[in-house]
């Protein structure tokens, strides 16, 4: 297995084990009758959850959007047989998805968020790496 389709499968399980932990919690409330099951509805929800579920369910949709990208990078590798453009980098990007997904977790202090920022802005240069490199060979 390539390093990039490994990190592909990683960041997949990452992005699903943040979404078991909030929904997690949310089923745990539903099953133990403190909130109905309607209660986390698009745009107003009725129930207010603690904020760590909140920053949980928050850097879930964060990998949600990221995801995407970086799987189309992989794709675009595997197509051009052009792997090793993205193997090389690859564990660092999930390395900063992972740091950037646990400040999410922490907290929404101005020096964490500045932090957060500053992962993404570390997993954007590597997908421009790899897509200049990617974009050379084409």
């Amino acid at each position: 297995m390539t390093a990039s389709i490994a990190v592909l499968l990683t960041f997949l399980a990452w992005t699903l084990a943040l979404a078991v932990i909030y929904v997690g919690y949310r089923i745990v409330l539903v099953l133990s009758f403190k909130a109905p099951a309607n209660s986390w509805t698009r745009g107003q929800p009725a129930h207010q959850d603690p904020a760590w579920v909140i920053r949980f369910h928050h850097a879930h949709l964060n990998c949600l959007e990221n995801l995407p990208l970086y799987a189309g990078v992989v794709l675009a590798a595997f197509m051009l047989d052009q792997v090793a453009v993205v193997d090389g980098l690859a564990w660092i990007y999930m390395g900063l998805r992972f740091v950037q997904s646990v400040i999410h977790m922490i907290s929404t202090s101005a020096l964490f968020v500045f932090l957060r920022a500053n992962m993404l802005v570390g997993q954007w240069a590597c997908l421009c790496y790899w897509l200049y490199g990617l974009g050379a060979v084409a």
